[in-house]
């Protein structure tokens, strides 16, 4: 995908949020950068950073070094790219997009925007460079179709190549473990939701529980040291049968 379609070099967005694979995004960012006349290499004022989960010390040293001067008096340019945002730093970066400096810029490339709180979220100028949904929405079909042994068994699989504790691998990719299981999330949030205009008032309630732990077990995915295997097996057992 053309990124480039998205962007107006006269009028640049404070903040963008590209979401999409790592190795397909930044190239492509970097391309654009650099036809602003804005150097990559060796520039103080051009900042990359790649992390696996970012934290809020991570927001803090951003916050500050976003208030220091420039060295070269053009822009200033943050790339970020992580493959999720802890909550408390994501509460400090609230206050960074909240108030834009002139001439500061930020790209922030994420494997699925959903990993975002929504207030920040509606911050960012969304980019979207996902490819189709539809294999993740039949694999989520499936997954609500099942009995809850054949769900717990279909979670170990999406995990078995996992480690619980993520906090060595430092590698950017859309298809991380937590991206999977946010996927998962997701498209099953999707599809219950169309079954919600029932008019059992048992499943609808029902519906509304398990809408409530979806969303608490996306936060807590956010969280350091998080099982991912436990939190998925409770959707598995909290979803109705239909």
């Amino acid at each position: 995908m053309d990124i480039f379609k998205h962007l107006d070099k006269n009028n640049l967005h404070h903040a963008y949020l590209i979401e999409g694979a790592y190795e397909e995004v930044v190239p492509e960012i970097f391309s654009f950068i650099e036809s602003l006349g804005i150097a990559t290499n060796q520039n103080p004022d051009f900042s990359h950073i790649i992390l696996d989960s970012f934290k809020i010390e991570d927001a803090r040293n951003l916050k500050t070094v976003e208030y220091e001067k420039g060295f070269s008096g053009n822009k200033k340019i943050f790339l970020i790219t992580a493959n999720n945002f802890l909550l408390e730093a994501q509460n400090t970066l609230l206050k960074i997009f909240e108030e834009p400096i002139e001439d500061t810029h930020f790209f922030l490339v994420v494997p699925n925007k959903n990993i975002l709180l929504k207030t920040l979220l509606s911050r960012f100028y969304v980019i979207s460079t996902k490819k189709d949904q539809t294999e993740e929405i039949k694999k989520a079909e499936q997954f609500i179709k099942m009995n809850k042994k054949e769900r717990i068994e279909f979670i170990k699989e999406l995990l078995t190549d996992a480690e619980e504790d993520e906090e060595d691998d430092l590698s950017i990719r859309e298809e991380s473990p937590r991206s999977k299981c946010i996927n998962l999330l997701n498209a099953v949030e999707f599809l219950l939701q169309n079954k919600f205009i029932t008019k059992d008032e048992l499943i609808k309630k029902s519906l509304q529980i398990c809408f409530a732990h979806i969303l608490k077990v996306r936060q807590f995915l956010n969280q350091p040291g998080s099982a991912m295997k436990t939190l998925m097996e409770s959707v598995a057992l909290i979803i109705p049968n239909f």
